[in-house]
């Protein structure tokens, strides 16, 4: 996906550099909307929520957390792709709904390069690849010639068909030659249940939802696939580390409608990442397993285009397609 919104970050610079002590004072008396289109009370829910008091707290207006579902969430992003561009409607939302569902779905109601513009990055979360404690591997180059020699015993779980743990599977999968079947589930938990129990060997969830089994020897986690080791569990290897040239994590990120003004988005970037570096709100995101980052919009863009580079030919290569 070619992403358009990368001339934003010359833009956005040239506007922080001339503004005003009373252009920066204040959006109005508005009440400010943060868009998370999935059901409340998940984690990326959770973060939307500490921010908004952040937020509010700096701007002295009202903010309210809002959660119109549907679709996978592509309703709640079209709502934002409407709403007035003056920084009073933001989309908080995990990156599968601008990078991912392009790639998936043959419409949207929405054009992630177009409709939105960057404003932060807030908190990144990475998977990891582990297997059951019956599994006789201690490493991924073990593992790996423990699939070879079993076929018939590579199928990993995830939290889902189309779920970024998912994707990243496929790809390990491909890249070492593995021919791993997919299982997806309705969700991390029933996945981790089963691996537990051993009526899976394998799977990729995030680093959060198995730490605490891997930390018991519940299961075990032989390798991260974050780009750096996992601030988690740093004496384990990245899976590039092991020999797989290999990368992907998943990410929160706020954005506003297009054509929002620059000045108005730089603002906005600023408030959102002293909100998530925060003492507070950084260590609650680490209570739910995720690391607090906290971007400028120009840098948000930048990273966005990154990403897209690496997950727009995981998606294509797996060949995923939903039924939706």
């Amino acid at each position: 996906m070619k992403l358009g919104r990368i001339g934003l970050a010359g833009a956005l610079l040239g506007a922080a550099m001339m503004l005003s002590a009373p252009a920066f004072a204040q959006f109005g008396s508005r009440t400010i909307r943060i868009i998370f289109p999935f059901a409340a009370g998940g984690s990326g829910d959770a973060i939307a929520r500490l921010i908004a008091d952040k937020v509010s707290a700096a701007t002295g207006q009202s903010v309210i957390v809002e959660n119109p579902t549907g679709a996978s969430g592509r309703i709640g992003v079209a709502n934002v792709k409407s709403a007035e561009p003056d920084g009073n409607t933001l989309l908080m939302t995990p990156f599968t709904l601008m990078l991912i569902y392009p790639h998936i779905y043959p419409t949207l109601p929405y054009d992630p390069e177009k409709d939105f513009a960057p404003v932060s990055q807030v908190a990144s979360f990475e998977f990891a690849l582990t297997v059951a404690k019956s599994v006789p591997v201690k490493n991924v180059q073990e593992f790996v010639a423990w699939v070879k020699a079993n076929p018939e015993k590579g199928t990993y779980g995830s939290p889902g068909a189309g779920t970024l743990p998912h994707l990243m599977g496929d790809a390990f999968s491909r890249a070492a030659g593995l021919g791993m079947q997919h299982l997806g589930y309705r969700g991390s938990s029933a996945a981790m249940a089963d691996l537990l129990a051993s009526q899976i060997p394998i799977a990729v969830l995030t680093t959060a939802d198995v730490l605490e089994s891997h930390k018991n020897g519940a299961v075990r986690i032989l390798a991260t696939f974050d780009n750096k080791r996992s601030p988690y569990v740093p004496d384990l290897p990245t899976i590039k580390e092991s020999g797989f040239d290999l990368y992907g994590n998943g990410w929160f990120a706020f954005y506003a409608p297009a054509k929002t003004p620059a000045a108005t988005l730089e603002r906005l970037g600023k408030i959102i990442s002293e909100a998530v570096k925060s003492k507070d709100v950084a260590e609650k995101i680490g209570n739910l397993g995720m690391v607090p980052t906290g971007t400028t919009p120009a840098e948000l863009a930048d990273l966005q285009a990154k990403e897209a580079a690496i997950w727009g030919p995981i998606v294509k290569a797996s060949g995923f397609k939903p039924n939706d």
